[in-house]
């Protein structure tokens, strides 16, 4: 049965609707739909005639109409801003589509949801609640535990890239908070792993107490950077958190970054995804395989509600809050927070993908179609949005800044990025500026030098003042390290330092100069109208071996992930220091501790934005899996009975180092070293080796704090005495070697046997040297000389 149009007439708020107008109950994919038929309308009021086709109906300034015993008072609407948005006491939705010829508002009450009925649909008038392209509607009165969503009519024809179809119902892309199942991988009845999804209706009583929290707007260059997951952070059951796998239970281990050291986190996806996108039983693990990751994005406006506590309870608003609690608690404790965001590709898929939102709405405006309506596929997860299309980036743009001025939310990381700097889908001069431009021959997916939507971003009062970080590639082939628009704002996720740093600790020939580039901030890459902090430097994040594997595992061990091994990167530039896995000899996991000291004292005493990956910190291990996207277990947790343990003093490493380096001015420069501050040494002082076969840099740093500061890498097999620069009226004191044992290979002024330990040393001190061990790393001090 064809949906009738409901014309909008006022009713007596003393009367229910089932009094006044013919009802007609029929199922739909199981739910209730109630059509008022234009045969018996209600009295009128302030009315006014116009034409629908053949027939006369009738236009009102209002309606009322009754829902679970509630009223409420419907009129046009206003088009903007999109969304359901309260106002005046109710709520103004709105909602942009281009291509479809006829649109439904649904209502769902909690009840009628859980059995997956819609409670009420008002079909909106396109002579009434249409502007442009864009469908609206007001309703004042109660919404309390109400929520929302969209059906639409159109053309379902793939072949033009329409998928219009009025049985689906959608998901607002404008929705604060989506709610489906309410525990984290949860199926549903009979095995459902695609509930229906509805988002809240917000209404003008919500308030969220902030306590004042501010922006703590740090310097970049001061930043210590920890990527996270929220779930893996505390859900094993060694956190011992009150909450765990949730936002509160991150907010119960604050303290543990602040321990660290670290001032900004960085939240792997937090936005409203599947985790059983892919559910399926995983015979090697014997348990079952989600997307723990994240990276599916089904709304941009609403954060994951099965990370809170929580959960579906008030309609995701707790859920809400519970993220701006962990958002002000990490204010509280000097750290800043940001968001990974995934606007490269959405959880739609390909054509074979569920249709939930987007591509209901308007899917030929949202993804990049081919012209006989293929997905273009830049992401390699089956679809790639049209970041470049206004009114995509709008949307885009929109989403940020809600999650800047209402979240309180400190910067973003954009992954795969480099798709934001693409061309749309029917890239032209009208399309995207208004007018045809003479010479653009652009076809969709063209990079260019100046993206619409990148300059959007940059140039955004409110976007311009918050970090904003690019993974500066695509599963396309784009490659765009050091040459991502940037807007001189713009920072980088430095993938060519964390493979340069890699193969030269590891001792790989060649790479002692490009070594010597990335701990000066990649001037090669950014010097050019930026700056060092423009580079975030890495050696690990999520996505590849961890730090303990990285030392470990010559080659990737995926089996558990059920794809044969064929799934994650081939070249990992790892070294497993002579025998494979965890099961090895004594002096091997030597090696090993001593390589991972290497690897961080490096990400410490480079210019630019160091970046640590969760758990790297204590040595988490994934078994040498480095992809483990699929895995919601102890692969992925957090160890926190690992991290206490005695033998975990690689953490005490790390605490001590991030405060070294916040404790030196000259360790996060605003500008690129100069030879005035920076002198580059070999085994004799001022006599760097840049040659093909070197594996040794050394150089002083002048600090207006520490005074001088003297680093050195072997990364040789081979030992050998290096000769220290001549500094009359001081001497040199060390205070970190990498090859020591803990607790001595970093001396605090309060450790135990330290001057024990220098004394050690203090014949080749005295005689202005140092002996290295092969794969080691030093830092000393300049220090008067009591003798001199």
């Amino acid at each position: 049965m064809a949906c009738i149009p409901h014309i909008l007439s006022p009713l007596s708020h003393s009367t229910t609707l089932a009094n006044l107008i013919n009802i007609t109950n029929f199922e739909i994919h199981n739910r209730t739909s109630i059509i008022i038929s234009p045969n018996s309308r209600p009295k009128k009021k302030k009315k006014k005639i116009f034409a629908i086709g053949n027939r006369v109906g009738v236009d009102t300034e209002t309606a009322v109409i009754e829902i679970e015993k509630r009223q409420l008072q419907l009129s046009k609407g206003h088009p903007s801003p999109y969304g359901a948005t309260p106002q005046e006491d109710g709520v103004n939705f709105a909602i942009n589509s281009l291509n479809s010829l006829s649109a439904t508002l649904c209502f769902f009450t909690l009840s009628d949801f859980k059995n997956n009925k819609v409670t009420e649909y008002i079909t909106l008038d396109p002579l009434v609640n249409k502007t442009g392209c864009v469908w609206h509607v007001f309703l004042k009165g109660d919404f309390k535990d109400m929520l929302y969503a969209y059906k639409f009519d159109g053309k379902f024809s793939p072949q033009q890239g329409h998928y219009y179809d009025s049985s689906r119902i959608l998901i607002d892309p404008y929705a604060k908070a989506v709610i489906s199942r309410g525990e984290f991988g949860e199926v549903g009845p009979d095995g459902n792993c695609w509930p229906q999804m509805a988002g809240m209706v917000p209404f003008d009583n919500e308030e969220f107490d902030w306590e004042g929290d501010l922006p703590l707007k740090y310097p970049q260059k001061d930043l210590i950077i920890y990527e996270m997951h929220v779930r893996g952070f505390t859900k094993h059951e060694s956190s011992k958190a009150e909450f765990p796998g949730t936002y509160l239970g991150v907010v119960e281990k604050l303290d543990h970054l602040k321990e660290l050291g670290v001032n900004c986190i960085e939240l792997m996806p937090c936005h409203e995804f599947n985790e059983l996108e892919y559910y399926s039983y995983n015979a090697i693990q014997g348990d079952y395989r989600v997307n723990f990751w994240g990276y599916s994005t089904i709304n941009y406006f609403s954060p994951m509600i099965r990370y809170s506590s929580a959960g579906i309870q008030n309609c995701g608003r707790d859920g809400i809050n519970e993220m701006k609690l962990l958002i002000k608690e990490a204010h509280k404790r000097g750290i800043e927070v940001i968001m990974d965001v995934v606007f490269n590709h959405t959880a739609e898929g390909n054509e074979k993908g569920p249709i939930i939102s987007f591509r209901g709405v308007d899917n030929s405006v949202y993804y990049m179609v081919a012209p006989k309506g293929e997905f273009y596929n830049y992401s390699g997860c089956g679809n790639t949005f049209n970041c470049n299309h206004p009114v995509v980036r709008k949307f885009i743009v929109d989403c940020l800044r809600y999650w800047v001025t209402e979240m309180h939310v400190d910067g973003f990381r954009f992954d795969l990025a480099s798709i934001m700097t693409r061309s749309s889908s029917l890239w032209n001069g009208v399309n995207v500026f208004g007018a045809p431009i003479e010479g653009d021959f652009l076809t969709t997916g063209t990079p260019l030098s100046s993206p619409p939507l990148i300059d959007m971003i940059s140039i955004d009062p409110i976007l311009r003042g918050v970090k904003l970080i690019a993974e500066a590639w695509d599963a396309g082939g784009l490659y765009q390290v050091g040459t991502f628009p940037h807007w001189g704002i713009w920072s980088e996720w430095n993938g060519k330092y964390r493979d340069t740093v890699r193969q030269f600790i590891k001792g790989t020939d060649g790479f002692a100069g490009a070594f010597a580039e990335c701990i000066c901030g990649s001037p090669n890459l950014y010097q050019g109208g930026r700056k060092p902090w423009n580079s975030i430097n890495l050696v690990c994040a999520h996505d590849g071996f961890t730090l303990a594997d990285l030392v470990t595992y010559n080659n990737k061990h995926n089996l558990p992930n059920g794809e044969d091994n064929n799934d994650g990167e081939n070249h990992n530039s790892s070294w497993n220091c002579g025998e494979e896995g965890e099961f090895v000899s004594a002096s091997v996991k030597k090696m090993r501790k001593r390589q991972m000291r290497n690897f961080f004292l490096s990400l410490m005493v480079s210019q630019g934005v160091p970046m640590i990956f969760m758990g790297d910190e204590y040595g988490h291990t994934k078994g040498g899996n480095n992809n483990t996207y699929c895995h919601d277990n102890y692969l992925n947790y957090f160890r926190w009975d690992k991290k206490e343990e005695s033998s975990s003093d690689f953490f005490r490493f790390c605490r001590l180092l991030t405060k070294f380096r916040q404790e030196c001015e000259s360790l996060g420069l605003d500008d690129f070293p100069t030879s005035e501050r920076l002198q580059w040494h070999g085994h004799f002082p001022v006599t760097p080796d840049w040659s093909e076969s070197s594996r040794f840099v050394a150089f002083t740093l002048m600090d207006l704090v520490k005074g001088e500061v003297y680093v050195a890498f072997n990364t040789s097999h081979l030992p050998f005495t290096i000769t220290l620069p001549e500094r009359p009226g001081y001497r040199w004191e060390p205070l970190v070697d990498t090859s020591k044992k803990a607790p001595y290979d970093f001396l605090t002024p309060d450790l135990p046997g330290r001057d024990i330990a220098i004394q050690q040393y203090a014949q080749f001190l005295d005689a202005n040297m140092y002996p290295m061990l092969s794969y080691s790393s030093i830092i000393l001090l300049r220090t008067p000389d009591v003798n001199a």
